[in-house]
């Protein structure tokens, strides 16, 4: 498990350790940049929530001119869903099961660990929860699309047909476009409940009503905090 752990920021639970959430950050960025967004949660008192937050691996990004930068995978063009890079899918999908189960070995059950994430993060988040073996306590997937979408009936795991998913996305988003992340949403709903899903005016970006959304499916939704 362990030469595959990435490097990561972690936030204690207060209380007693009840619950995971692994959040992915997006592409060029690193771990620190979702952390400030723990306290704005206003998740209630003694919620028992540690939070991890993993650094993506430096890779070279081709539609970047091939600068190396940290990215859970590498994209090929501004369309993000022709050439997609399955190896790197893989690799990052390898690095989110060693997450969860570091959680695991804390006394944290599966069904109570949330994956999270933005844009990249967010793929990352959909394509690893919707594959893993076990329930998780739910999916959340900001201003992110749906990678490797044609093999999703093959692949998705029994365990996680009812998981709970958030899917959130920007109104004028120029990087990921509304209208694959729609597509994203219908394509999942087609093999499962669809996701909750919310839209927001602004671009590639998060938003104060995001976050009082997101506190309410984690709370009343997901259980988290109970």
């Amino acid at each position: 498990m362990s030469d595959n752990l990435p490097e990561c920021i972690e936030v204690p639970a207060p209380g007693e350790h009840r619950w995971s959430v692994i959040w992915l950050h997006g592409l060029g960025a690193d771990g620190s940049d979702f952390e400030p967004i723990v306290p704005e949660l206003r998740l209630p008192s003694g919620h028992g929530v540690r939070f991890v937050f993993p650094h993506a691996p430096e890779r070279p990004v081709t539609v970047n001119g091939g600068m190396r930068m940290r990215a859970w995978y590498d994209i090929a063009g501004v369309d993000l869903a022709s050439k997609e890079d399955e190896e790197g899918i893989l690799d990052s999908t390898g690095m989110v099961e060693a997450l969860i189960a570091r959680e695991k070995a804390l006394g944290v059950p599966a069904a109570r660990i949330v994956l999270a994430g933005f844009s990249q993060g967010g793929a990352v988040a959909l394509h690893a929860g919707l594959r893993h073996r076990e329930r998780l306590g739910g999916i959340m997937a900001l201003s992110a699309y749906l990678l490797l979408a044609d093999r999703l009936e093959d692949e998705m795991s029994a365990g996680n047909r009812l998981t709970p998913i958030f899917q959130a996305h920007g109104e004028q988003d120029p990087v990921v476009p509304m209208e694959l992340a729609g597509y994203s949403r219908d394509r999942i709903g087609a093999v499962r409940p669809v996701p909750e899903w919310h839209t927001y005016s602004m671009g590639h970006s998060v938003c104060g009503e995001e976050i009082g959304d997101i506190r309410k499916w984690l709370v009343d939704t997901v259980g988290v905090g109970q």
